[in-house]
């Protein structure tokens, strides 16, 4: 059985490979260099070349975790908004992104897309993930040429339209993010080669919203176990 579940959770794309850390956290190993996505409740140490942040939430960005990525030749791209965390590990730089922005990092070209609510409210008239703050999900292309797309915490938004990447990262938990009904939706939008769901079972959401995902999804879904 432990076998088997190495080869889920280690998924294979073109060379590329993809981890699934819990939550929103994956990693991804392309060639010699190591991408570490949203890392959140590690339980081990996984020393990451290049390190994306989505946005200030510590279920994304909290240093206990970055302690844990973060080495002192790391680079971790990030909104301005994780600044106060940021300040409490010691990367070799920090890069400031907001949305539309593209940087490089070693053999990734890194653009942040916006991610944001448009129907999930901790009070009327106030979303969880408000456009105006410039939270962020990552579009990201390797020197190989694969594309991935990681959406962070958002709902369907038009900016997703055609991304068109290899693997995309989709979250299907609903309360914070989109349900797997939405989640179907934004992959129709999407259009990746490959969907993978996210965010669930740490905080909100189970491995029954990801099934339901799949079930329902017209594009191909691997729903990674995690280690």
């Amino acid at each position: 059985m432990k076998d088997f579940y190495r080869e889920v959770i280690l998924y294979n794309y073109k060379g590329m490979k993809v981890t699934w850390l819990g939550h929103d956290g994956f990693k991804i190993e392309d060639g010699e260099e190591t991408l570490v996505i949203d890392p959140f409740k590690l339980d081990r140490d996984l020393k990451a070349d290049y390190v994306l942040i989505s946005h200030e939430h510590f279920d994304h960005c909290n240093s206990d975790d970055l302690k844990k990525v973060v080495k002192p030749s790391s680079i971790v791209v990030a909104p301005a908004s994780c600044g106060s965390e940021l300040a409490k590990v010691s990367p070799k730089e920090i890069k400031t992104v907001k949305p539309g922005d593209t940087v490089k990092v070693g053999g990734f070209e890194v653009k942040a897309i916006p991610a944001y609510n448009t129907n999930k409210f901790r009070e009327p008239g106030k979303p969880f993930h408000p456009k105006r703050e410039g939270k962020v999900g990552y579009l990201v292309k390797t020197k190989s040429g694969v594309s991935l797309y990681h959406t962070g915490d958002s709902d369907v938004i038009p900016e997703m339209e055609n991304l068109s990447p290899d693997v995309a990262f989709v979250p299907v938990s609903g309360t914070y993010v989109m349900t797997p009904d939405e989640a179907v939706e934004a992959v129709s939008k999407i259009k990746p080669k490959v969907a993978i769901p996210m965010h669930y079972g740490a905080i909100v959401g189970t491995v029954a919203d990801a099934e339901k995902f799949k079930s329902k999804a017209k594009y191909r879904v691997e729903i990674l176990v995690k280690e």
